[in-house]
């Protein structure tokens, strides 16, 4: 099994991304995130991967992918979406440096879950984050 990691472009947090995403209709059985290029290692990937939100320097949650599909730009330009499933999982924050697009991500070296989301869940993320630091979350 792979990971991919993304940055959660404009998202201070998985507030924002859940508040986004509840916005946006259902696609192929989920909600997608539409990118550049299709990854090589779909087989691996649709084998039980997810996507993991990189928001404020760090990974903080994780989407299941269940799919992968070839969808075509306003541009003309041939994309791929990538088809999540609805469920945000929060993870053990994982520091990570700006990057562009998608990176593998090895299932070894993905964060630890940290519980389902919740939306009424108000504790802010840098206690969250700090609480991680001292194992408590």
């Amino acid at each position: 099994m792979l990971h991919l990691q993304k940055l959660c472009v404009g998202a201070d947090g998985p507030e924002d991304l859940f508040a986004w995403q509840e916005s946006r209709p259902d696609q192929w059985g989920g909600v997608i995130h539409v990118t550049r290029t299709r990854p090589k290692r779909a087989e691996e990937i649709l084998a039980g991967g997810s996507l993991y939100w990189a928001m404020k320097g760090a990974l903080l949650c994780r989407q299941k992918i269940i799919g992968l599909e070839p969808v075509t730009g306003a541009d003309g330009i041939a994309r791929c979406a990538i088809v999540l499933d609805r469920k945000l999982v929060r993870t053990r924050p994982a520091p990570r440096r700006p990057f562009q697009g998608w990176r593998y991500l090895e299932a070894a070296e993905a964060p630890a879950d940290a519980g389902a989301f919740d939306p009424s869940d108000s504790l802010p993320e840098e206690i969250r984050r700090a609480l991680a630091e001292i194992g408590v979350v």
